[in-house]
């Protein structure tokens, strides 16, 4: 199985590509989107940039499934909203070119790739460096989303072995049922 990770951000977006055969991971990409050299005020443009970039990488890697970071809230609500436009870019990107999208949070990615939720930048960097064998530490834009990949993988694999114990289903509630409210 071959992973998207994707680290959205409005000035800059990491990807990574890991591959995955068991427990085994391979890397196989990363690197950023950036739109820091366009000008503040060119919103759509940048959002342009971010939805042809990650649909590049669609094309390019031909990934099996994609793993995306769940927006968190800042201080400044500006800064929020601008950080889920360029997400849901990346979301829609991903979506265009068929991929099964996955969310996780930091946390949750720190704790997948470094054992804990409360993990410092450099040391997801140098697990993620560690875990996919690399010869220099990825930037961290770049580990972030490389760790994303690594999440899901280990998500997947949990996944599959609850799929082969037992099998879910869907069910609806009571108060919700064919579309409408009863």
């Amino acid at each position: 199985m071959r992973i998207l990770g994707i680290d959205p951000g409005l000035q800059t977006t990491g990807f990574g590509v890991v591959d995955v055969d068991g427990h085994a991971l391979r890397y196989v990409a990363s690197g950023t989107i950036s739109t820091k050299h366009m000008a503040k005020g060119e919103l759509a443009l940048r959002l342009k940039v971010l939805f042809d970039g990650i649909g590049e990488l669609a094309q390019r890697y031909q990934p099996d499934a994609a793993a995306v970071e769940i927006v968190f809230v800042n201080v400044n609500p500006q800064s929020t909203l601008l950080l889920g436009q360029a997400r849901g870019a990346c979301l829609t990107a991903l979506v265009v070119n068929q991929l099964a999208v996955s969310e996780y949070t930091a946390l949750q990615m720190k704790q997948a790739v470094a054992g804990h939720g409360s993990a410092a930048k450099a040391q997801v960097q140098e697990m993620v460096r560690r875990l996919l064998d690399l010869p220099g530490i990825p930037g961290a834009d770049a580990a972030d989303a490389l760790g994303l990949a690594i999440t899901h993988a280990q998500v997947g694999r949990t996944l599959a072995r609850l799929g082969q114990a037992a099998t879910l289903e869907r069910r609806t509630t009571g108060a919700y049922r064919q579309g409408r409210m009863r």
